[in-house]
């Protein structure tokens, strides 16, 4: 279910635009691999290490507001299954 004002494509375009113009300067390098949600609709974000644990605060933080989540250098929050030597080669 989508929201009524934003698409999926909208919400994460604008996330990815604030922690570019106003986040990545601020938490590069120091916090690459951290998880990070950010409001888009403010700007206010919640980071930490452990991904659930920030979703968590910042649904509470940000009731009912428009969350963006993303992982500080990374191409995705997580990942599924085990990597094994052979695929890492």
């Amino acid at each position: 279910m989508g929201h009524p004002r934003y698409t999926k494509e909208e919400i994460a375009a604008r996330g990815q635009a604030i922690y570019e113009q106003q986040l990545r300067a601020k938490l590069e390098p120091q916090d690459i691999g951290k998880y990070l949600v950010i409001n888009i609709e403010t700007g206010e974000y919640e980071l930490g290490d452990d991904g659930t644990a920030v979703s968590e605060r910042a649904y509470a933080k940000y009731p009912g507001a428009l969350l963006f989540g993303m992982r500080i250098g990374e191409r995705a929050w997580g990942r599924i299954g085990l990597r094994s030597a052979a695929t890492t080669r």
